[in-house]
């Protein structure tokens, strides 16, 4: 089964939710509005579903995701919890095409009412990176993270909110995005591997290249040269053959899963070959998605 770990799409429900709104984050027919952002015009064919799943065709299964910089998950509770209801019941509500990955509110830890969430049948848990940064980010979300233990379920790292007045279109993506990833990847096996010896954990757009530094991580200090954690993952989002293959070279192609980020991106080509495909597409995608693996250990 061919998988792609990392989609948005914006279902009716969802949609409905944002414009029910009148601070950021919120819609505004089309128009995005989030803290610190210049207006966003939206494209309403990237959330349309027929076109969707004809750009999936050469996937049997997509997993779709909050988009974690609209800040939800940020957000006070009670604010938080009826966006969060409305991504998950329209998430759930989608053709058997697609999976989805459950989030939460990162402001006030609810284990309970996670737990509830993700026994609907989610792939696992989604945090945004900006919860995930240290010692004290993870120390307040352990509680979530031993959930997902318990329940053999992986966690997904997305970036955060990255509001950046003044600066083009694609610094976010580029500058911010990179710097939360990087510093989540370093966190967590820094603070969160020790307390969570079991937990399965993906990093989207490939940790932004965190793994590279391990010469520099090496030369101040680090000891984990040529070790592989194999319960940690990297999806490919936005990045193509030279960035993937460099990170292969670090960690090996048994860790990295093939992640789109659609609407916003397209597959990556990383032109490492027929096995190498199969490997990120099919093979460890189904090792990060293996709900009983962590329980029998």
């Amino acid at each position: 089964m061919s998988i792609d770990v990392h989609q948005h799409i914006w279902t009716r429900e969802f949609v409905e939710a944002l414009r029910r709104r009148a601070a950021p984050p919120y819609l505004d027919g089309w128009t995005l509005f989030l803290d610190g952002e210049e207006p966003y015009e939206v494209n309403p064919a990237d959330h349309d579903l027929d076109r969707r799943l004809k750009l999936n065709r050469g996937f049997d299964l997509a997993l779709v995701s909050l988009s974690s910089p609209l800040g939800i998950e940020h957000l006070p509770a009670g604010e938080a919890w009826p966006l969060l209801t409305a991504y998950h019941e329209g998430a759930l509500g989608l053709p058997s095409a697609f999976g989805a990955w459950a989030s939460t509110c990162v402001t006030e830890i609810d284990p309970g009412r996670t737990a509830a969430v993700l026994d609907r049948g989610f792939a696992g848990l989604q945090l945004p990176a900006t919860a995930l940064l240290d010692a004290d980010g993870l120390t307040r979300a352990a509680a979530l993270l031993d959930l997902l233990e318990e329940r053999g379920l992986p966690l997904f790292v997305h970036p955060g909110p990255a509001s950046a007045p003044g600066t083009p279109g694609w610094w976010p993506a580029v500058v911010p995005y990179v710097q939360q990833m990087h510093a989540a990847w370093y966190a967590f096996h820094a603070f969160g591997r020790p307390r969570h010896p079991r937990l399965r954990v993906c990093f989207a757009l490939l940790a932004g290249l965190a793994p590279l530094h391990v010469e520099r991580f090496i030369a101040r200090g680090g000891t984990t040269r040529g070790v592989v954690d194999p319960d940690v993952f990297l999806e490919t989002s936005s990045y193509g053959h030279q960035a993937i293959d460099a990170v292969t070279r670090v960690l090996g192609v048994e860790v990295v899963v093939l992640g789109s980020d659609r609407p916003y991106a397209s597959p990556a080509e990383t032109l490492l070959g027929e096995a190498a495909e199969h490997q990120m597409s099919v093979t460890n995608p189904a090792r990060l998605l293996e709900r009983e693996r962590s329980r029998a250990r």
